[in-house]
């Protein structure tokens, strides 16, 4: 199996998918960090997969959406985008409806609270 299968499958396997450096438990990087901590902070049940600990996943999951960062949010198997595209999305309330929209689980009171501390 290639790893453009791999990440396929895992992305059509889980509602919710963050390619991250490390775990939603111990992020690597900022980055992943910053939206691991969202996702977390919301209640979304998701599943993370750490692209440090298989250098094909890492570099196949950049060709798979044609993006060159990492972390990377897919909802229902759709790439929704980086750090500061999931920053900008939270903050606006976007990230709300993607998941309503969904049918994707989260605290509104919790995502309510991230948007009043960076008003």
């Amino acid at each position: 199996m290639t790893a453009q299968d791999k990440i396929a499958e895992t992305v059509k396997a889980h509602d919710v998918v963050l390619y991250m450096k490390g775990t939603k438990e111990m992020p690597q990087c900022g980055f992943s960090s910053r939206v691991a901590g969202v996702l977390n902070f919301m209640g979304v049940e998701y599943q993370d997969v750490n692209v440090l600990a298989d250098e094909e996943i890492r570099q196949g999951i950049k060709d798979y959406s044609d993006w060159p960062t990492i972390p990377q949010l897919y909802v229902k198997g759709e790439f929704v985008g980086g750090c500061d595209i999931i920053t900008e999305m939270t903050l606006s309330g976007e990230l709300d409806t993607l998941f309503e929209q969904n049918g994707v689980a989260y605290d509104k009171d919790a995502a309510d609270k991230i948007r009043e501390a960076n008003a």
